[in-house]
């Protein structure tokens, strides 16, 4: 049993977009052991954007039996294992012309969770983009579309209001930029008349989030957002990112701290299909206990709605301790729980 002692226990933070490789290196900043400093971050559970970092991987030749192949393989090693204790989805298909159902149902014998197009000519190919939003939804599998202008690789696509009116995908990527923004008007045209999932990054234009995030606000619909940091890239890698974006949302947006920290949490694993992020009876246990660092505000709720960080002590996978009195990332909070081992349940 832990005596929290007045810190409060938040959900473990769910990251909707990363771009895993291979366990925990990332060639992308050729950096090791990434998951792990996410998790003493506060992030508990993290899904797959796409596996687009693999050395060598010709984006200009890209075939349906190559991108399902790397799918299938991420799932069966990067996304088959827990990774310094967190939870993570790989194994995102990279969408590409001539993929068949042959190609959809190899995802689906693998639960594959989302499929994204990023390298995919969709100006030039709509009917077949609509078909395979059909395929994928037939098993189960979520659609994400990267928007904006183009990504880190130089290969993406151009995505704005225009395509995504017609494409209807269930998550459109780093709405406020993945790093480039659509424009100000499309963004407003998204908001205004479509209704499926709009994800946030730690690699966006700040000006942008703020416009989406006030605009859903004003209309009621702030429960279409969903987080992510869209990392390790050319952002970096970022172990406080899921933090920040929550003290991005409630201190600039105006979002309500814990409405911030719903959305980071319970409201992307819904959007991603996941049953984490909650605190209920029946959910994984994936918590975080937490608190103001000393020289901060006196609540939690006041230190985010400011824009203070939290220090992080406890952080619990599935009710297991996986990080116990003191993160590693973050400084100390005020109030540090305690552990009694001698009291089991």
């Amino acid at each position: 049993m832990i005596d929290a002692k007045g810190a409060v226990v938040l959900p473990g933070l769910v990251d909707g977009h990363v771009h895993p490789v291979f366990g925990e290196w990332t060639p992308a900043q050729n950096a090791q052991g990434w998951i792990g400093n996410y998790l003493h971050g506060g992030t508990t559970t993290l899904i797959s954007a796409g596996e687009l970092h693999v050395p060598g991987l010709d984006f200009g030749a890209l075939t349906p039996e190559l991108v399902t192949s790397l799918a299938v393989v991420s799932s069966a090693t990067t996304g088959r294992s827990r990774w310094s204790g967190a939870k993570m989805h790989a194994g995102t298909v990279l969408l590409v012309p001539g993929m068949t159902d042959e190609h959809f149902d190899r995802l689906s014998a693998v639960s594959a969770r989302i499929a994204k197009f990023i390298f995919y000519p969709l100006h030039e190919n709509p009917d077949e983009a609509k078909q395979y939003v059909r395929q994928c939804h037939e098993r189960g599998i979520r659609v994400k579309v990267h928007t904006g202008g183009v990504s880190r690789s130089g290969a993406s696509r151009v995505c704005g209001y225009e395509t995504l009116s017609w494409l209807q995908p269930d998550i459109a990527a780093h709405i406020s930029g993945g790093p480039i923004p659509m424009s100000d008007e499309d963004i407003d045209a998204v908001v205004d008349n479509t209704d499926f999932y709009l994800e946030i990054c730690s690699s966006n234009n700040y000006a942008a989030t703020l416009r989406v995030v006030r605009r859903l606000l004003d209309k009621g619909r702030v429960d279409r957002l969903t987080v992510g940091t869209d990392t390790p890239g050319g952002t970096g890698v970022i172990p406080r990112g899921m933090l920040r974006n929550v003290l991005f949302l409630s201190s600039i947006c105006g979002v309500p701290p814990a409405q911030a920290v719903a959305l980071a949490s319970g409201n992307t694993a819904v959007a991603h299909g996941l049953d984490v992020g909650r605190i209920e009876i029946g959910r994984p246990a994936d918590l975080l206990l937490a608190g103001p660092i000393q020289g901060s505000l006196r609540t939690a709720s006041e230190a985010i709605a400011h824009g203070d960080l939290l220090g992080i002590s406890y952080v619990l996978v599935d009710g297991a301790i996986i990080v116990g009195g003191r993160s590693e990332q973050t400084p100390p909070p005020v109030i540090i729980p305690s552990l009694d081992k001698s009291i089991r349940f």
